[in-house]
């Protein structure tokens, strides 16, 4: 009689037992749902998204080719522009010079006379 309680009681337990556990298989579940739910929204969102972002890295690249030729532009440019003066100071400031150091000594000359 005691060995037939306690063999009930054992299966009263082992019942609760099983009755916890799909309660909490249960629950288990329905998290592992939503959470497929989201992480299938968020794929589905995110494949837009990356489209998005490798057209505007096209874009982007573009526009930075664009920069470039125009930065070696204006290197060209620079360096042109630097040739061009240096060689107008030779052709032209040599002469100036020359006659700057004319014009000093005439003007020189004239006011030694005066005095």
């Amino acid at each position: 009689m005691n060995s037939d309680i306690a063999a009930t009681i054992a299966a009263i337990a082992f019942c609760v037992l099983v009755v916890f556990l799909v309660v909490v298989l249960l629950k288990i579940s329905k998290f592992i749902d939503s959470a497929s739910a989201t992480i299938r929204e968020t794929g589905d969102a995110l494949i837009p998204l990356l489209t998005e972002l490798t057209e505007t890295t096209q874009q982007a690249n573009k526009q930075l080719a664009k920069i470039d030729v125009i930065t070696e532009n204006v290197v060209e440019t620079t360096t042109n522009l630097t040739s061009l003066i240096s060689s107008f100071t030779n052709s032209i400031g040599g002469p100036l010079l020359r006659v700057g150091e004319i014009i000093r000594s005439v003007t020189g000359l004239i006011g030694k006379k005066k005095k």
